[in-house]
């Protein structure tokens, strides 16, 4: 039960750190991009403030991985675009739309199925040396082709690909001693995977809105995730209700997306207008 508590812990703070660090981030002027752009915003109260956000949920989402497998924990992270749609709307004056309550009865629906069909397992070990070279070369690719990415939703996605190696290198290793961490290769590159999908994040929310930059960063983390933690991983379903698995990812990633979508077409009149 405790993993289903972090689980819930981390989404809450996942979306508070989604709200705050979009403020901070679409208002920093600064031509700076990636990785200077971050160590800008790191001298930023609000923007330090999300990023505590993300870090706390990170640490809850960490632990709740040792006990639950990836399709749930990837999924109840990604609601956290609607609770941070629920705090923008109580702390910022952002209008929810009928539309948009809809959607999140549909991610919140794809939830409850995940949930149901959840088995709690410790994933597979990965040896050091095929894990540093299987899920370093992403971040190593990601790294080197930033300055040549430019549009939001490609931005989304990488930052995506990269959250998505940070939540599975921190499956496989999740279940250890928290002492011994520091010495594990695989807990070092989880750090840098995190911090290069923070700097993509960044760049993302600058040119977009905070929803649909989350909602497709979000989609991209979840189908990844749950194929891999399926397949290599050992992550576990209950027995018949392996569609349940299917059809909760497939609500809650068509969720996330849609509520993107509905995000960006609500602004297009008023860009319009200006």
């Amino acid at each position: 039960m405790t993993g289903y508590l972090e689980l819930a812990a981390s989404a809450v703070m996942y979306a508070l750190g989604i709200v705050a660090q979009s403020v901070a981030s679409r208002r920093a002027d600064d031509t700076t991009s990636g990785l200077g752009l971050l160590a800008r915003l790191l001298r930023d109260r609000l923007y330090l403030l999300g990023f505590g956000g993300q870090v706390a949920g990170f640490a809850l989402a960490f632990l709740a991985r040792a006990e639950l497998p990836l399709y749930l924990v990837q999924a109840g992270s990604s609601c956290a675009v609607g609770l941070a749609t629920a705090f923008g709307v109580l702390a910022l004056g952002w209008r929810v739309r009928s539309v948009e309550v809809a959607v999140l009865v549909v991610m919140a629906a794809g939830l409850v199925l995940l949930v149901a069909a959840a088995t709690p397992s410790t994933a597979h070990d990965v040896p050091t040396g095929p894990g540093l070279l299987l899920f370093g070369l992403p971040v190593l690719a990601l790294v080197l082709v930033q300055r040549w990415v430019a549009g939001v939703v490609p931005l989304a996605a990488l930052a995506g690909l990269a959250f998505a190696v940070v939540a599975i290198t921190s499956r496989t290793i999740a279940d250890g001693p928290l002492p011994d961490l520091v010495f594990h290769p695989l807990a070092w590159l989880t750090l840098l995977a995190a911090l290069v999908g923070q700097s993509y994040l960044v760049l993302a929310l600058r040119r977009g809105p905070a929803t649909p930059t989350a909602a497709t960063m979000d989609a991209t983390t979840v189908v990844i995730t749950s194929v891999v933690g399926i397949a290599a991983l050992g992550d576990r379903i209950t027995p018949g209700r392996e569609w349940w698995v299917a059809v909760g990812v497939a609500l809650v990633v068509a969720g996330v997306l849609l509520l993107g979508s509905a995000d960006r077409v609500a602004r297009t009149p008023a860009r319009a207008s200006a």
